[in-house]
């Protein structure tokens, strides 16, 4: 169980650094749990540049 807490999160720190690992990703053990890191890391990098986007606009205006 440890393995795919572990695995989940080396795929979030990857997902929101917009990388991804295929040699992680298709582990036959731990595979499912890194790809799952890395769609929520991906969903948390972008809800972070949307909310910075909506406070630059909202200081400019």
């Amino acid at each position: 169980m440890e393995e795919a807490f572990a695995a989940y999160a080396a795929g979030h720190a990857d997902g929101e650094a917009g990388v991804r690992s295929l040699v992680r990703s298709t582990d036959p053990e731990t595979g499912p749990d890194y790809r799952v890191g890395v769609a929520d890391g991906s969903v948390a990098a972008f809800q972070a540049q949307l909310l910075a986007e909506i406070r630059r606009l909202m200081e400019s205006s």
